[in-house]
């Protein structure tokens, strides 16, 4: 974790993360710069896939549909997951672990109510984690074997709520990339202005320098004619001084 008198800048490309930590002290002067961490994004270029296996929920082993969801805490994932199913008008509670949404109505899927579950695995600042969602129509958990139009259904909802959950939290890393940015290019001014009024000075030094070797060539000048009228100046004093001892 960075310190309070520092900042997070994340470089992003097709293939990795570098983790930047800007020291926010004397930053108009310097910014020092220290690669802290490479996190790999590569399974955001990943095209996102549903796949069917058997998992542990809804209170046993039962079959489900899991899919990878990249850059999302799960705890994230759980409230989205929450908010993504209120269109199916479930009443929301927690069972066995896991998310479970009783007696949702999904038409597509038929007339008949439907319970579901869903449960993130992972944990906070993983790369990616599993996202596990599983469909008891009433006595049978679906699956692809036996209910093929429903389990084609269920499939396009789990992918549209898994690029809806990734989507949002690459919003909110774009959020605070573009924040960061915003601050960079504050300071990017300021360095800016900062550079003018040093530029400006140092033409003002210029001109005090100028007109103090100019002042330098005027008094030496001066100083020469000076030395003249000071030299006349004492013959004057001179001849003055040999009048007084001439008074007898």
């Amino acid at each position: 974790m960075w310190r309070k008198d520092q900042m997070p800048v994340f470089l992003l490309s097709n293939k990795c993360c570098i983790l930047l930590i800007l020291n926010k002290k004397n930053m108009k002067k310097a910014l020092t710069l220290t690669i802290v961490a490479f996190i790999s994004v590569s399974g955001f270029a990943q095209k996102i896939k549903v796949k069917e296996s058997n998992e542990s929920i809804g209170e046993g082993s039962h079959n489900a549909l899991v899919v990878t969801l990249y850059g999302v805490n799960p705890s994230d994932a759980e409230d989205e997951f929450k908010s993504f199913m209120k269109e199916y008008d479930g009443k929301k509670s927690s069972k066995g672990g896991a998310i479970f949404i009783d007696n949702a109505l999904i038409k597509e899927m038929g007339p008949n109510t439907i319970d579901i579950y869903g449960k993130a695995n992972g944990k906070k600042g993983d790369p990616e984690i599993t996202f596990i969602v599983a469909f008891d129509l009433g006595g049978a958990f679906l699956n692809s074997s036996e209910h093929k139009d429903q389990f084609n259904t269920a499939e396009k909802i789990v992918k549209n709520f898994a690029v809806k959950a990734i989507k949002n939290a690459v919003e909110e890393q774009l959020k605070g990339a573009q924040k960061i940015q915003s601050k960079l290019e504050d300071n990017q001014k300021d360095l800016e202005k900062e550079n003018k009024s040093l530029n400006s000075d140092i033409e003002d030094y210029k001109s005090k320098i100028k007109r103090a070797e100019d002042d330098i060539v005027k008094n030496k000048s001066e100083q020469d004619k000076k030395k003249g009228e000071i030299e006349a100046q004492k013959k004057v004093v001179g001849e003055i001084d040999t009048k007084l001892k001439a008074v007898d």
